[in-house]
């Protein structure tokens, strides 16, 4: 089976771009090597703090990065671009300036996908990075279809923050009753869907089965599979083990 070359703007952060790549291998319809999805990877980690910037608390801009990484993986051929970072998508436009391909947005078909999920969706849960809540990049894309989106209060959003940084980030295992218990609280203020607005929290979501646990939408899971059929491929319905890269303890 022939497709699409795909581009990945990865290394942000590192772990999840592993578990992309892997969930675009476990979800893609395959009998053999050949039927799977062609990828360039840019795992470039040493690209600046993407919330640290959002949120001011550095100068140091991730966008001339993200543009130069986009027009390196442009020329090397490819037939579009994702990029597995929701925070980063606050950059999209700088992106999107940088090339001429096609770019498939993390953002866009998880609202996509929660819409179609809950029929009538009025409000919508967003666990996210604290620069992803502040760049609005949810909330305007929800908006633009008639969804409120609620966040988590400061508390929980600390609590939040800790699993993303201080556990995935860190490399240590994520408390997911954390993310239970903010979820729920988000449901018992109306939430029809709870999305999983940070690529750490996916790399959570699939080490803890979280991925067809409701009330969680999860945003990677998302791009992987709108990533499996930009690139003309399927994707496997019948989930595969939650096998994951290998971790240390």
């Amino acid at each position: 089976m022939t497709g699409s070359l795909v581009g990945v703007l990865g290394g942000v952060g590192p772990l999840a771009t592993a578990y992309f790549l892997q969930r675009v291998v476990v979800s893609t319809e395959a009998d053999r090597d050949q039927d799977h999805v062609d990828m360039v990877v840019l795992n470039h980690a040493t690209i600046p703090d993407r919330t640290a910037f959002v949120l001011g608390r550095s100068d140091e801009d991730p966008a001339p990065v993200l543009a130069n990484d986009a027009r390196r993986l442009q020329r090397f051929g490819v037939d579009f671009l994702v990029m597995p970072c929701n925070t980063a998508h606050y950059f999209t436009q700088q992106v999107l300036d940088a090339i001429s391909v096609p770019f498939v947005s993390i953002i866009d078909v998880t609202v996509e996908a929660a819409l179609a999920r809950v029929p009538g969706l009025g409000k919508a849960g967003l666990l996210a990075t604290a620069g992803t809540v502040a760049s609005r990049v949810y909330h305007d894309a929800f908006a633009a279809r008639g969804v409120q989106v609620l966040t988590p209060d400061d508390a929980d959003q600390a609590a939040i923050s800790t699993v993303i940084y201080d556990q995935v980030k860190a490399g240590q295992p994520a408390d997911v009753d954390v993310l239970r218990a903010v979820a729920g609280r988000l449901v018992e203020r109306g939430a029809g869907v709870v999305v999983l607005g940070c690529t750490e929290l996916s790399v959570a979501a699939v080490d803890h089965g979280l991925l067809d646990e409701p009330p969680f939408l999860d945003s990677m899971d998302q791009l992987v599979r709108a990533t499996i059929v930009t690139a003309g491929h399927r994707v496997r319905e019948e989930r595969q083990p939650r096998t994951a890269p290998v971790r240390s303890s």
